[in-house]
């Protein structure tokens, strides 16, 4: 079924993708165009704020902690739940197949691409079919609920190869993601009371390789610790059902393999024959797409100038897309006649990093902190970024510090459709590379 949308009477701004760059957006576009059709194209009716998914595997936040609602937050947004399979720039439409397969053409007068990235699949066998990705509500749900599963199983059999494989969990990516994850899964299965295995696996040379080598050698430290295994130097070369066969030699018995690895930029994009830099939209510091004054990017799928850092572009974290969603907001309200446009230029203050029980590292103005209090900065900056759920997040981290973590798994997401097979498709020839390094995009 196809079905056509024209004819608005007032101009219609299209955003593709409300995570923090086209939410932000949004958010700003209803402030300063109250006479405009906002339309905002998403899968999902809620905006994820992707950096407390680990601390959702790892049983410490209910999963509705980190999903913020458009319904209620953007209540002048008309959200369209579908994906944008085609973008035609000269007759101003995109092509949105919904959650129930129907095809229609939403008309833009502004379009803001900010549909953000993709999990970095890499072409080494088994990963596809085996390794489970961590970029979703449902895969830290269903990460949780395995992991509780398996130590259940191991203690219900006793063959001890069986029970090595079920108690061994590997995180491939030593990026905030899979740092953050190792740290939260190691303390989930110790609150169990179940002796675990935790590896962490990186080709870097370091965790955290994206920072100050005084915040990553401590996260190391307080991993190492707490017995998270650190493999530095080290690739995966294979994945089975049972096993994990790294490029050293050596081979990990294994049913959990966590993948962490990156991102990359949604391939939405490619069909456009626009110049992109590493895959990603190339734009101008106003956040607009050279020779397309109508059309806008931000977030992980733009590559837009660092001002802060002369020929360079800004990376992808949520940092940059939140404020590049912003940016984008005012920029498009300028383009309707509302304000003045504004160059993107920002630098980062700091990162943060949290390791589970009462350890974090951060390095707010670039001071750098461990242990308590960086565990306050982490969680007052979590709580100063967050839209909404800030009071239930607060009373989660509270009920975390004062009780048990609840061991129990529900079996709600089932396996079929987590995987990296069916996530994200095959890898592309460009992401046939021999190293890799985790990252957490925005």
């Amino acid at each position: 079924m196809t079905s056509t949308d024209t004819g608005a009477r007032q101009p219609r701004v299209v955003v593709v993708g409300t995570g923090f760059a086209g939410f932000h957006c949004l958010r700003t576009l209803e402030r300063r165009l109250p006479d405009t059709e906002l339309v905002a194209v998403n899968p999902a009716d809620f905006m994820l704020y992707v950096p407390l998914l680990p601390e959702v595997a790892g049983g410490t936040l209910d999963p509705r902690r980190v999903a913020v609602p458009l319904r209620t937050k953007l209540p002048r947004t008309r959200a369209v739940l579908g994906n944008v399979t085609w973008i035609d720039l000269v007759g101003r439409t995109v092509t949105v197949v919904d959650v129930e397969g129907h095809r229609r053409d939403l008309t833009w007068d502004r379009l803001v691409i900010a549909s953000g990235s993709v999990t970095r699949l890499l072409a080494i066998p088994g990963v596809a079919e085996h390794a489970k990705g961590f970029k979703s509500i449902a895969e830290s749900v269903y990460l949780r609920d395995h992991v509780l599963r398996q130590l259940e199983l191991a203690d219900q059999t006793e063959d001890p190869a069986v029970r090595r494989e079920r108690t061994t969990f590997v995180v491939v990516g030593a990026g905030y993601t899979g740092t953050e994850l190792a740290a939260q899964g190691m303390e989930l299965t110790r609150q169990a009371k179940q002796d675990a295995r935790w590896i962490l696996v990186d080709m870097a040379d370091r965790v955290l390789p994206n920072l100050s080598e005084r915040l990553s050698g401590p996260a190391q430290r307080i991993l190492e610790k707490r017995g998270v295994e650190v493999r530095l130097n080290t690739s995966v070369s294979e994945v089975t059902g049972t096993r994990v066969r790294l490029t050293d030699g050596s081979e990990v018995p294994t049913r959990t393999v966590a993948w962490c690895v990156g991102v990359r930029p949604d391939p939405i994009v490619e069909p456009l024959g626009l110049p992109t830099t590493k895959g990603r939209l190339n734009t101008d510091e106003f956040l607009t797409v050279p020779g397309h004054p109508h059309v806008f990017a931000a977030g992980d799928v733009a590559a837009v100038p660092d001002l802060a850092r002369p020929g360079e572009i800004t990376p992808m974290t949520a940092q940059h897309a939140q404020r590049q969603g912003r940016v984008a907001g005012i920029n498009v309200a300028a383009s309707l006649g509302v304000g003045r446009r504004k160059p993107y230029k920002h630098r980062d203050l700091g990162f943060v990093v949290d390791l589970a029980g009462a350890q974090a590292v951060a390095d707010p103005l670039h001071v750098p902190l461990r242990g308590w209090p960086a565990k306050i900065v982490t969680r007052g900056y979590h709580l100063l970024a967050m839209p909404t759920n800030r009071l239930r997040v607060a009373f989660d981290w509270i009920a975390d510090l004062l009780t048990r973590r609840q061991v129990v798994h529900f079996g709600l997401v089932p396996e079929d459709g987590i995987s990296l097979a069916d996530a994200d498709g095959p890898p592309r020839p460009q992401d046939r590379v021999d190293g890799f390094a985790g990252s957490r995009s925005g």
